[in-house]
């Protein structure tokens, strides 16, 4: 089957310059003799346009070059259309590509791309809005909407900003719907996972799998500030799953299960943020599970 690549450009996404990238597309699509298209992503992640030019154009690929929030604007615009999704990692965490093993080095990452293989990949819908890789409610919400008014972007940034965050949250309210069972959770923060990591390979959820047909639950509960950092490190490590209905679950300084929908009530309105970007948050929150939901060029 002919190729035919539309590329994604987000001119501002991460911190790496994008003056040569345009070159070095049309360089290597020449040298495969694959036909392509740039395209630059759009601030308000307008995309109605692609389902008919995918069928017209005869798309067969469209390669976001950009961080999460670019791609899950992208891959919600042609959802159940037959294309394939890939990624030059080019933004601040890039927690989807990291999770897919797609490297960060733009050469390597097109090497994917030309010689990779199709994987079905999940997402996941909150109050009917697309995610294709995370979400947080509470702190690590505040800390992506503060980072996004940043001037400056990049991990350092991103760092500093948690830190500061970190010193000065508290915990929020929650209530917890899984299957049958109810429970009540004060927490710092929730993460709903399909990727294992935040992004810069900061690992959350280590049992998640792109295409389990499951969401990792990870719910950071109230303690002490260093004992979050305590248990946040161990988690990274160990990342075991524990099973909301065991008898000891809710001793547990971090609660993490997995499951395909979970329902929340948030009170307090704790701030939300779906694939690291702000998003409008709300009292409750219904989640499902969108199994094979697009395809991925993985390695």
């Amino acid at each position: 089957m002919t190729r035919k690549i539309l590329f994604f450009i987000n001119p501002i996404s991460g911190t790496r310059s994008k003056l040569q990238l345009e070159k070095k597309i049309i360089k290597k699509c020449t040298e495969k003799k694959v036909g392509f298209e740039i395209l630059f992503t759009s601030k308000e992640g307008n995309y109605f346009f692609l389902r008919d030019k995918i069928h017209n154009d005869k798309i067969t690929d469209i390669v976001v070059c950009g961080g999460d929030g670019s791609l899950r604007t992208v891959i919600a615009s042609v959802l159940k259309v037959k294309v394939n999704i890939g990624i030059i990692p080019l933004g601040s965490g890039n927690g989807l590509a990291f999770t897919a093993k797609i490297p960060k080095q733009i050469d390597k990452a097109f090497e994917i791309i030309f010689k990779g293989k199709i994987s079905c990949t999940d997402a996941f819908l909150i109050n009917g809005t697309f995610s294709c890789m995370l979400c947080g409610i509470g702190l690590d919400a505040q800390v992506a909407y503060d980072f996004s008014l940043q001037k400056k972007r990049g991990l350092t940034t991103y760092i500093k900003q948690s830190f500061k965050n970190f010193l000065s949250a508290s915990p929020y309210p929650f209530e917890i719907k899984v299957q049958d069972t109810k429970f009540k959770v004060n927490a710092f923060f929730i993460c709903v996972a399909n990727s294992n990591q935040f992004g810069n390979n900061f690992t959350i959820a280590p049992k998640a799998k792109l295409n389990d047909g499951l969401l990792d639950i990870i719910i950071v509960k109230k303690m002490s500030k260093p004992r979050i950092i305590w248990s946040v490190f161990r988690q990274m490590k160990t990342g075991k799953i524990s099973h909301y209905l065991q008898k000891n679950f809710h001793e547990k300084d971090i609660l993490y299960f997995q499951t395909d929908t979970i329902q929340m009530l948030n009170p307090q309105m704790a701030p939300l943020h779906i694939d690291g970007d702000h998003a409008p948050t709300n009292k409750k929150f219904d989640i499902e599970i969108l199994p094979a939901a697009f395809n991925l060029i993985v390695p």
